[in-house]
């Protein structure tokens, strides 16, 4: 079996057909997206060529660009509520009381799907009867938001369901890597009298900081193409106020037929995520990582 498992023609039998899948599912629609891009094409008709032109127009696009901004400002919060799901984590994983059955109440947002979970926001945030108005109201706040109405607030009051949809992917990382954490080194720094705030930053976090740097790039690529609850919850409105690049992307695509302009915001959607990922790697890379 040793022999048959270090012949060269073996182990590419065994690698080409998931190479073939890649290629098919993943690398050739992205070519094709970048192709369709450089065509004036309503994704049904004839495609005409028209070089750079889709291109040309994306760059010098303020909706874009606006839309652009918007994903960053989503991916900003994203990553910062990091630390919120951090700090629960290290709770539940310091054996508390109801420790259990307060992991498994932030996993529920995971079994919801994001059209569920944005019809229950909506109603959450209905101006008239939601419950966050009427929260307002009985701490005396009489002109309570139109949360999703409201253009200077529209794009946050998103934020939070997306935040909370996500909660229980994260805390369930972190989890996962702090109960890894070998207990002899923290009965370790018991005995040497370490208290548990000291156990939790010189010890614990320093030895998840891989998995903290993973989940970092994970938030900053997944908000950038984040599109289903906000294209539910707004649409990208009110007039364009949580427009955000995935949402544009469908609209120009599939709503105004404009199929070839909307391939050139997918593939800028694509190259803006690998300059993201490059970035965010060159960000949080460090030859200090504590291996165990």
């Amino acid at each position: 079996m040793k022999n048959v498992m270090s012949n060269k023609l073996v182990i590419a039998l065994y690698t080409l057909p998931a190479l073939f899948l890649v290629l098919v599912l993943i690398y050739i629609p992205i070519g094709l997206s970048g192709y369709y891009g450089f065509m004036d094409w309503d994704g049904i008709g004839e495609m005409k060529f028209i070089g750079l032109e889709n291109y040309i127009t994306l760059i010098q696009d303020n909706v874009f660009w606006t839309s652009a901004w918007h994903s960053f400002q989503l991916a900003i919060f994203s990553t910062a509520s990091l630390l919120l799901y951090l700090g629960i984590s290290l709770v539940l994983a310091s054996k508390i009381k109801g420790s259990d059955l307060l992991r498994k109440i932030y996993l529920i947002p995971m079994l919801l799907s994001s059209v569920a979970i944005a019809q229950l926001w909506m109603k959450i945030f209905d101006p008239t009867n939601g419950m966050a108005n009427k929260l307002l109201e009985m701490f005396g706040v009489e002109n309570t938001p139109i949360w999703l109405a409201d253009p200077k607030i529209a794009l946050f009051s998103i934020f939070i369901p997306v935040i909370w949809q996500f909660a229980g992917f994260y805390i369930l990382i972190y989890y996962a890597a702090l109960k890894n954490v070998p207990d002899e080194v923290i009965e370790a720094a018991k005995i040497d009298g370490a208290n548990p705030i000291q156990i939790a930053f010189k010890i614990k976090l320093p030895l998840i900081s891989g998995v903290f740097k993973v989940t970092i790039m994970l938030a900053v690529v997944g908000s950038l193409k984040y599109f289903d609850l906000i294209y539910v919850m707004t649409g990208g409105g009110p007039n364009g106020a949580s427009e955000v690049m995935a949402s544009y992307m469908y609209k120009e695509a599939f709503k105004l037929n404009n199929f070839g302009y909307g391939s050139a915001i997918g593939f800028g959607l694509l190259v803006i995520c690998l300059i993201m990922t490059w970035l965010t790697s060159k960000l949080t890379k460090s030859n200090d990582d504590v291996q165990f």
